[in-house]
């Protein structure tokens, strides 16, 4: 449904006839952490995320999994060594 609370006119999966179902009836403003995403939009209200509605809560046990300005680091490429006598006998079983 659409929020009629604080992200007026955005859609929203908390949103019930009855109102906001989330803790406490409201949505959250963003932590200092989420400066510079791109879920991270102005409100009348404030600044609010998008896609959580209680942004502290993400960002409390680690890095918040949905931020668009964090690059995370893929560990470095291990090279695998091949034993030349299996890679023999695979090749002439036909195993590629």
């Amino acid at each position: 449904m659409i929020c009629e609370v604080i992200k007026i006119g955005r859609d929203c999966a908390f949103m019930t006839k009855k109102g906001c179902n989330f803790n406490g009836g409201k949505c959250y403003p963003i932590v200092d952490r989420c400066q510079g995403c791109e879920r991270a939009v102005d409100f009348p209200a404030g600044k609010f995320c998008i896609a959580c509605p209680d942004p502290a809560a993400k960002w409390s046990a680690r890095d918040c999994n949905l931020a668009t300005h964090i690059v995370k680091e893929k560990a470095p490429e291990v090279s695998k060594e091949i034993n030349p006598l299996k890679a023999s006998k695979r090749k002439a079983a036909g195993k590629a």
